[in-house]
């Protein structure tokens, strides 16, 4: 039988496992609950299993009865602060935590194809590294186990890497989205904290008032991005919270923002975090009071090995024919941080549509809404090109 003829056979198991999953979601680094469900899964199959120290992580190595390099698969397993809205019979139980994302896809599939990819072990012609990752959203659980040495679990760093992601609007179910360069932005976080002297509404000459600081911030932000920078290698600011004072006629001391900055390229993230702390800086200069600005590393751009994501793109379109393999015409302005790891390895990341069927990709309620219903018709699909993936990949290298 084929890979695929195999992924179909298990598809229900694979389905079982996402709905346990996704009925039980759990939140950045301590997923307990996510890592057994994961180890059940994997149980009896020949894997050398690494359970990460800082985070609960699972690595798992199947060694293959010929020699020859390693290659990496991710799956990201964390949920959302998100209470759910769909309906779905298998929803959340956890209050204000939902699989908004689709982790509990990637994570079912990735299993899946460890079984695939073990039943196979004898002829495998190298090693596969399955990486089982909490904490993506935000928390950066990716470097954390690159840290804890993930690349070197098979005892060579892996020659290429993928991960897959499934969208629960944008693309048809079943369609995978591959891109070389830029897949997504580089996305950082500045928490500015502007600090006056506060005082009495009706006699602002006597106080320093950061309020009116802090809007001219803002707004010069915004007109810093479309003037500062080139369109064909964009930035994107986001102003998501903006706090001051407890009353109307009383000037605070201070007034407090939070800013997303977003990029596709190392020139442009360095730049615009240069370009926004000397305009902070002169701008509290300017009306007499000051600014604390942290302006935090968040991921980097993720970036598509043009060999890699040629190949990947070549695997679906022999795999489920021409019409299921697509090349976006511009990166997504989300953040990954597997881009910690292939800025490691050479790899790609494969986005899969799974939006519901009769249901239109564009109208679909997106990632990381309440609402967002991803289809469990695509899990055998991804399941295979996870191991189609690892197999042709050692099998070309060697």
């Amino acid at each position: 039988m084929t890979l695929r003829e195999d992924a179909t056979a298990i598809a229900g198991e694979i389905a079982e496992l996402r709905h346990a999953i996704h009925q039980e979601p759990e939140i950045g680094y301590d997923l307990p609950a996510t890592q057994r469900k994961v180890l059940a899964a994997l149980d009896g199959l020949p894997l050398e299993i690494t359970l990460g120290s800082k985070l609960s992580s699972v690595t798992a190595v199947l060694r293959g009865g010929r020699p020859g390099p390693a290659v990496l698969l991710r799956g990201d397993m964390d949920a959302l602060p998100v209470t759910e809205a769909t309906g779905v019979p298998f929803t959340s139980r956890i209050p204000g935590a939902m699989h908004a994302c689709g982790h509990d896809l990637h994570t079912a599939m990735l299993a899946g194809a460890a079984r695939l990819l073990s039943a196979r072990q004898r002829d495998l012609p190298g090693n596969v590294i399955f990486m089982f990752q909490p904490a993506e959203e935000g928390g950066g659980g990716a470097r954390i186990m690159l840290d804890e040495g993930l690349l070197g679990a098979a005892g060579e760093p892996p020659a290429a890497a993928y991960a897959l992601h499934v969208m629960s609007g944008l693309y048809d179910s079943g369609v995978f989205a591959i891109r070389t360069g830029p897949a997504l932005a580089a996305m950082d976080e500045i928490h500015v904290t502007v600090r006056g002297r506060g005082g009495h509404g009706s006699a602002p000459h006597l106080a320093a008032d950061p309020v009116p600081a802090a809007c001219e911030m803002v707004t010069a932000l915004h007109t810093m991005v479309t003037r500062h920078f080139d369109v064909f290698d964009p930035v994107v600011v986001t102003v998501g919270s903006f706090h001051a004072g407890t009353a109307a006629n009383v000037i605070p001391d201070d007034a407090v923002f939070r800013v997303t900055a977003r990029s596709y390229s190392p020139e442009a993230r360095q730049r615009l975090r240069d370009e926004t702390l000397r305009l902070f800086q002169h701008i509290a200069q300017a009306h007499g009071v000051t600014a604390d600005v942290e302006y935090g590393d968040g991921y980097p751009v993720t970036v598509n090995a043009a060999a890699e994501a040629a190949f990947a793109t070549a695997a679906a379109t022999d795999i489920f024919g021409p019409d299921r393999a697509v090349t976006p015409d511009h990166p997504l302005t989300g953040s990954e941080d597997f881009s910690f790891v292939l800025n490691e390895v050479p790899g790609a990341f494969v986005m899969l549509g799974a939006c519901p069927p009769g249901t239109d990709p564009r109208a679909a309620a997106s990632n990381h809404s309440p609402g967002a219903v991803f289809d469990d018709s695509v899990l055998a699909d991804g399941t295979t090109l996870y191991a189609e993936l690892a197999l042709r990949r050692l099998a070309a290298t060697t």
